[in-house]
């Protein structure tokens, strides 16, 4: 008679390390449950709650949460501010991504120059504006748009210039511009760059033998061969630019040219914690981020088809 017990024990040996993989996976699938699906889910789940008032609103009980349905994405959908401070965002993105991954192209490619010196000098220093943290950043560049305490200014008074109001209500696109790109411009650079590095410089040296100067190789051959990575930077700053929070909100205070709703993550945050109200905020931030979404996976698609036009 023949045993059943073998081929068991043989096949629970097999099933072991087939979880293995699920093991080390759990850690950081629990972590992006909480952090992430959680806080969407329960975004989601106020977006469809409002406080209703009863009475006079004094007392416990006075304020309870019911079922709105879509009342407050119909609000927030009909609300002026949010599709002006859209406005302002595209138009604030629309200058900055191309000009932050032009310089960034730029610099990639003279530090990739067969004669380029103190490489690794200019690589750190180009790079280093991008670890100071975005809130420091702002406020040392608020410094220096100030009339009253700016350096600048004062030798522009000095030498009897012309000056301009660096915080006024036209030219703040251009100072919060210049926040973006003297920090985004350095870790743009490291990626293109690196993407550059990885070109055989086999390639190089037939374009030369074919008599191709330096600029006709940089034309022709790397920026054609970098545009992956131009895409990868150009969808991780589109994002960051429609998020963009952090630099406005720490300049408001020195300027009457930007409002609290100046962009829509600021309108969120006053909806939120300025005017109490979490479950407008929270649709909003729905609408937001859906917007998003949609922006960036539109121009991702649109790019890869005309990039990458085999791959479908």
């Amino acid at each position: 008679m023949t045993s059943t017990a073998a081929p068991a024990g043989r096949s629970g040996r097999r099933t072991v390390p087939h979880l293995v993989p699920y093991a080390f996976l759990a850690p950081a699938i629990v972590l992006f449950t909480l952090l992430l699906l959680v806080p969407i889910g329960y975004t989601a789940y106020l977006s469809l709650r409002q406080s209703k008032v009863q009475g006079l609103g004094l007392g416990l009980g006075a304020r309870r949460e019911v079922y709105a349905g879509i009342a407050n994405y119909r609000a927030a959908l009909t609300d002026p501010d949010l599709w002006h401070a859209a406005l302002r965002v595209l138009v604030y993105g629309g200058i900055l991504v191309p000009l932050m991954l032009g310089l960034a192209l730029l610099f990639a490619l003279l530090l990739d120059h067969r004669r380029a010196g103190l490489r690794r000098l200019a690589r750190i220093s180009i790079f280093l504006p991008y670890a100071v943290p975005g809130v420091i950043a702002t406020v040392l560049w608020g410094f220096l748009y100030l009339p009253t305490v700016s350096p600048f200014q004062y030798l522009a008074q000095k030498l009897g210039l012309h000056t301009v109001d660096l915080l006024g209500p036209t030219t703040i696109y251009g100072a919060l511009i210049n926040i973006a790109i003297w920090g985004g411009v350095g870790f743009n650079m490291i990626v293109i760059y690196t993407a550059l590095r990885a070109i055989p410089a086999e390639i190089y040296e037939s374009a030369r033998l074919d008599g191709c100067s330096d600029v006709q190789i940089a034309l022709r051959i790397k920026i054609p061969l970098v545009v992956p990575a131009l895409i990868l930077t150009a969808v991780f700053s589109l994002i960051a630019t429609l998020q963009v929070f952090s630099e406005p909100t720490t300049l408001q205070p020195l300027t009457n040219s930007l409002s609290s709703t100046w962009t829509p993550l600021m309108k969120i945050y006053r909806d939120a914690f300025v005017r109490g109200d979490i479950y407008s905020a929270a649709a909003t931030s729905i609408v937001v981020a859906v917007l998003t979404l949609v922006l960036s996976f539109g121009f991702l698609r649109l790019v890869q088809a005309r990039a990458f036009g085999q791959e479908r």
